[in-house]
């Protein structure tokens, strides 16, 4: 078998998902928990049906909050608007046209949410 630099442990039934870095399971990592979350303030929020069958769903970018804050959000926007929706890569998606209540919500919290796209 062929050694990589870059390869090893993936997942451990022990601990779960591996860090490629520090390796060390996900929950524990060292490396990405000294990491800054990534957003220019500017919180966006648009509607997109691209590669979704014709569906629409409210994202919202920008964010400048880290993973578990970014999911308790996300979280919170979904029952606002009753319906579901997920958290990739920093971005929170929400099931449907939900742009102006989820606007409302950004704002109740103390964001300052702008309308993007048409």
């Amino acid at each position: 078998m062929k050694s990589s630099s870059t390869g090893g442990l993936v997942y451990s039934t022990d601990g779960g998902r591996m860090c490629p870095e520090c390796r060390q399971p996900v929950t524990a990592c060292t490396c990405k928990a000294n990491a800054a979350p990534k957003g220019d303030g500017v919180v966006r929020v648009s509607r997109q049906t691209k590669g979704r069958g014709g569906k629409s769903v409210t994202v919202v970018k920008g964010l400048a909050l880290d993973a578990a804050a970014l999911a308790l959000l996300g979280k919170q926007l979904r029952t606002a608007c009753g319906s579901g929706g997920t958290v990739k890569d920093g971005v929170i998606e929400i099931q449907g046209d939900h742009c102006e209540l989820v606007m409302e919500a950004l704002s109740k919290q103390g964001h300052r949410p702008k309308r993007a796209g048409g």
